[in-house]
């Protein structure tokens, strides 16, 4: 099949190649030339395990392009999937400008029917939105707004394994309109995903407004777990209870599982943050106040300072002349996204209290420093006491403690005598729990984590 898709971000970018994978002609168009300079030239602008060497052997085949050309892409596809950034407006709600004006282009070039794939994650009622802007540039040129459908068809891709989820998803779901056009467009997106489907049904067809639904409620489930255990390892660290056997305790009930209840620093990334806000948002527009969600997010929130008042606690308020290494900077591992994560916050409260700051992470290394920039903009002499180092053994040499923020499978086994004897004292904050307690106390190493016997 022939498919388009808006936006080579991320989502777009994940999409498009595994897409190409399955046999599809594919066309992803962006309107940001140096990103698009970047794939032709054999690149990839995001980190993602096994996406540039599946882009790599598309493009090869002649199943992938990449082009700015959005009069050639709108007529080159017949489902058009709209995957650009919707990013959290001011208010909290989020932003949709990309996604309509995407819409606007393709009411302005399309001259046969085409199936309209809301891949973004929009809020209830953007597939209306879509619709009026496609129907508004046909009715311009005399065309009957019949040409196109549009349907909802979020994505469920963790970063980190974007890839495997895309071609092996637990669902997929798909909205569509109850009209004839509708039902057309349901059945190609039925051939579309016809190979995702051969060892057993994984589609959920619903309508519109439930789909779109569907992918906020998951991430706002998910991301309640996560704030629910932070909350749970906090007073398992005032009552002396530890948070690991709490998890395996209440993970074995098949009601509950294990999944997301890990205890940490907070969640980030593009996901979680954005898509709770713009959910309460949504609420409060519609005069229903969720409190729930409210109260995931001030969790979350806080959390992220959980380390410091650790570190504050052990060292005193007054941090000048200490030096403390980072393990990890990405809000989780196998990405380099360093949105919303909770290693900024971290590092530049540190800062505020007079430390030095050593970091190393496996892969986020570029974007942070891009991001330090951003953060520090207002202290370039804060900047200046924050330096990034290749080596994760070289962020430690004599600095007073090491703080861990993101677990990247290379921070689980390190050499602990190295490690010992290149602190000035042999002290882990641990904000992902990758170590037991008693291992480290038997190697003579003072190890704080979040809610493990402190």
């Amino acid at each position: 099949m022939k498919v388009t898709i808006i936006g080579s971000g991320y989502v777009g970018l994940v999409t498009g190649a595994c897409l190409a994978e399955q046999g599809n002609n594919v066309f992803c168009v962006d309107v940001d030339p140096k990103k698009i300079e970047i794939l032709n030239s054999g690149g990839v602008p995001i980190y993602e395990p096994g996406l540039k060497e599946m882009i790599e052997r598309n493009r090869a085949a002649g199943r992938l392009q990449f082009s700015t050309d959005i009069a050639a892409s709108v007529a080159h596809g017949d489902i058009q999937f709209i995957a650009v950034g919707t990013p959290p407006d001011e208010d909290g709600s989020a932003d949709l400008q990309y996604v309509v004006a995407a819409a606007r282009n393709i009411g302005r070039h399309m001259t046969t029917p085409k199936v309209i794939v809301d891949k973004s994650t929009v809020p209830v009622g953007t597939a209306d939105k879509v619709q009026a802007a496609i129907t508004e540039e046909l009715q311009k040129r005399s065309l009957s707004p019949e040409l196109c459908s549009v349907v909802s068809n979020p994505e469920f891709l963790k970063e980190g394994a974007a890839v495997e989820d895309f071609m092996r998803p637990d669902r997929i779901v798909i909205g569509t309109q109850n009209t004839p056009a509708g039902l057309r467009a349901k059945e190609q997106m039925r051939k579309l995903y016809a190979p995702f489907n051969r060892h057993h049904e994984r589609t959920y067809y619903m309508d519109v407004k439930s789909a779109e639904l569907t992918k906020y409620a998951a991430n706002a489930m998910l991301a309640t777990r996560i704030s629910f255990m932070n909350e749970l390892a906090n007073l398992a660290d005032l009552v002396g209870a530890d948070i690991e056997a709490v998890r395996q305790g209440i993970g074995s009930d098949s009601r509950i599982g294990y999944g997301f209840l890990y205890s940490g620093t907070g969640y980030g990334g593009s996901c979680f943050p954005k898509d709770v806000s713009a959910l309460s948002k949504t609420a409060i527009e519609h005069g229903r106040d969720l409190k729930i969600l409210d109260a995931v997010e001030a969790v979350n929130e806080a959390q992220k300072y959980i380390l410091v008042e650790k570190i504050e606690k052990r060292f005193g308020k007054d941090l000048s002349g200490k030096k403390f290494a980072m393990w990890g900077l990405a809000f989780k591992p196998n990405t380099d996204d360093m949105r919303e994560a909770p290693s900024r916050v971290i590092i530049q409260e540190l800062v505020r209290r007079g430390a030095q700051v050593v970091a190393h992470d496996p892969v986020a290394m570029p974007e942070t420093r891009h991001c330090l920039d951003m953060d520090f903009k207002d202290n370039p002499n804060g900047r200046k006491q924050v330096t990034l180092v290749d080596d994760p053994m070289a962020a430690t040499q004599d600095a007073d403690a090491l703080v861990i923020v993101t677990e990247w499978k290379a921070f689980r086994s390190p050499d602990f005598d190295q490690l010992k004897a290149n602190l000035k004292n042999s002290i882990i904050f641990d904000g992902r729990n990758l170590y037991e307690p008693q291992a480290m106390q038997e190697l003579g190493i003072e190890y704080q984590g979040i809610g493990r016997h402190n």
